[in-house]
């Protein structure tokens, strides 16, 4: 019973925080789907799949084109924060040209597209998160973009 109480607590504090009033700047948020990278602009934070989730998830995000204008690659963090902006974790590339399985913590990626990222749901210690609702964060050259995930124990 006790378990079940935090469960709807955490998720009822969900809908009282939104992502838009986690980010400063935010460019675009989208749902599930499949959109074209050529008509994105700037960046994009996919919805995480599967989501809730227990034990991992994985976070797709798309770099638009008029990222790359000027010629030179982007430079992409993605950070995940619990609800008191406290950093959790730093998701994984999974799909990164030259640094698949690293931390994504200042990739540069030199093409647009649509890319992945992987997090097992533990924090920056190794143990894993508690039930709640989390922010992924991803910043790509000064364009942010912010989502919501739940993690359910």
């Amino acid at each position: 019973m006790r378990h079940r109480l935090c469960v709807l607590l955490v998720l009822l504090a969900g809908v009282l925080v939104s992502p838009e009033a986690f980010a400063q700047q935010t460019d675009t948020t989208a749902g599930p789907g499949q959109r074209d990278p050529s008509q994105v602009s700037g960046v994009v934070l996919e919805q995480n799949y599967p989501n809730p989730f227990s034990t991992d998830t994985r976070i797709p995000f798309i770099l638009g084109e008029d990222l790359f204008q000027d010629g030179r690659p982007v430079i992409v963090s993605v950070r995940i924060y619990n609800l008191l902006r406290q950093l959790i974790a730093v998701p994984k590339a999974v799909d990164h040209p030259s640094a698949a399985g690293q931390p994504a913590s200042e990739l540069r990626y030199d093409r647009p597209g649509r890319y992945l990222l992987y997090w097992d749901g533990t924090n920056t210690s190794g143990d894993k998160v508690t039930s709640g609702i989390y922010f992924c964060q991803i910043v790509a050259n000064g364009h942010t973009a912010v989502g919501r995930m739940i993690v359910t124990r």
